[in-house]
């Protein structure tokens, strides 16, 4: 009889325990672990007890609801109207729930966005336009549309060339932070002095200044918020206002993410200016004491193993400084 009762004690609880594994896959994320309970394998003929593991169900993250205004490069933009909130609430769902890009993004900012403000200021740039990079590029410096556009900005080929950008098989300045940013600034600048409003001309960024200036004609609208526009565009708008609002309080949209978390700005520890080729830049990155691979993370516009310069042109080689970088991740562990 003992023996019945101890074999049905442990079909029980592996029952049991059956159960709460299920319970727990299939309510994540919003199934927390106790901290102080912990799960001992049961001996009833010792008596000793059996702890399992507890749940602590959560109320799941939710979308932040609409605000009644933002403002965005020094103007009020209002969410009064029926399809200027719901296109609004659209964009606020779909930020709160895609974890995995919204995380990176607000990783990356903290590498990118010192980079950035200071050429937007220096162009007379709202800095408001930098949240262009979210939707441009998850603020990638090495990111790449299915469509061949590239970089933080996302340029396509003929368009960074016609804005001063160099593309050649050894180099593609796309990539450059520092060259990409002042071409997008120009386009920015343009925009601006056809349209002379600012969420306008980040319309335009993704539909084109001749394209929304023609809508613009047609509709007899000034403003792209009350253009009828492709869905791509129209969303465009919208998910900036979102990006501005997740990067100035990530907290809002469910993040919790420290300082330290996001990827830091280490500045190059020097910067060798260069005209002439280069045939091995392996063989060039040893001289600085880094490796190939590490002279390609600093300076992604580098994209073969030999550097060949266009007429004319000089180019600026970034050199991390790796003892810097290694000095910063590790003080994360003390």
């Amino acid at each position: 009889m003992k023996k019945f009762l101890t074999a049905l004690l442990v079909i029980l609880v592996l029952a049991l325990c059956g159960a709460l594994a299920w319970l727990y896959l299939d309510t994540r994320p919003a199934v927390e672990m106790a901290q102080n309970a912990r799960l001992v394998s049961a001996n009833p003929d010792a008596g000793e007890p059996l702890v399992i593991e507890r749940t602590i169900v959560r109320d799941p993250v939710r979308p932040p609801r609409v605000p009644e205004y933002i403002v965005f490069a020094g103007d009020t933009i209002r969410f009064d109207r029926t399809d200027l909130y719901e296109r609004m609430d659209r964009e606020l769902t779909a930020f709160t729930y895609s974890h995995t890009n919204s995380l990176l993004m607000l990783k990356r900012s903290g590498r990118i966005f010192p980079q950035i403000e200071p050429l937007l200021a220096a162009a007379g740039i709202p800095d408001d336009l930098k949240y262009l990079m979210a939707i441009e590029s998850n603020v990638s410096e090495t990111a790449v549309s299915t469509a061949g556009a590239a970089g933080l900005w996302q340029f396509m080929r003929d368009v960074g060339r016609e804005f001063g950008l160099e593309v050649t098989s050894t180099v593609d300045e796309r990539y450059n932070v520092k060259k990409e940013t002042e071409a997008a600034c120009t386009y920015l600048k343009k925009a601006y002095a056809r349209f002379g409003d600012w969420m306008t001309v980040a319309a335009s960024y993704n539909g084109g200044i001749n394209g929304i200036a023609k809508k613009r004609e047609v509709q007899r609208q000034s403003k792209a918020l009350d253009m009828h526009l492709v869905e791509e565009t129209s969303r465009y708008m919208f998910r900036i206002l979102v990006a501005k609002m997740m990067f100035e309080d990530p907290a809002q949209f469910g993040f919790a993410i420290s300082d330290d978390e996001r990827y830091p700005y280490i500045p190059p520890k020097r910067t060798v200016v260069v005209s002439s080729p280069i045939e091995d830049l392996a063989e060039f990155a040893g001289r600085y004491g880094i490796s190939y691979a590490q002279l390609r993370r600093a300076n992604p516009w580098l994209r073969d193993t030999k550097l060949t310069p266009g007429r004319g042109k000089t180019y600026e080689i970034a050199i991390p400084d790796i003892e810097a970088e290694r000095n910063y991740y590790l003080s994360l562990s003390e």
